[in-house]
């Protein structure tokens, strides 16, 4: 009974880590109260402060259209990065870290949880703001 129960908790203590990693878009629509002030998403989204956010992840920066972005992404480097959740992670972490010049104010998102669930949130998205497929 007692290796019952010890290998209960170990398989509990295991999944812990992926439990904490996976994806959650309803969280991440919470996370994303922080952006809104700037950023707007979905089928009636319009460029504001800051771009437009629908098909953001697979999309090239500094390509939404209409939007007058900051001559730090018409850089070479900026303007050739297709946004992907691996160096979106690092762009939200510390955004005019990794964009100096940018006009983004935001200091940044320290929390891996926010951010997975974030980009969860994102990719519900599609280019036209209709929901992903």
């Amino acid at each position: 009974m007692r290796n019952l129960i010890a290998l209960a908790a170990f398989a509990v203590v295991a999944a812990a880590p992926q439990l904490a990693s996976a994806q959650d878009a309803a969280a991440g629509q919470r996370v994303f109260a922080q952006c809104r002030a700037c950023h707007q998403i979905g089928p009636t989204a319009r460029n504001g402060v800051g771009p437009e956010l629908n098909g953001l992840i697979g999309r090239t920066a500094g390509t939404a259209p209409g939007y007058n972005y900051s001559d730090a992404y018409k850089r070479p480097e900026v303007a050739s990065k297709v946004w992907s959740e691996e160096n979106f992670t690092t762009y939200i972490r510390d955004p005019r870290g990794v964009t100096p010049g940018t006009r983004m104010v935001f200091a940044g998102l320290r929390n891996d949880q926010q951010i997975t669930d974030l980009i969860a949130y994102l990719k519900t998205f599609a280019a036209d703001g209709k929901p992903a497929q």
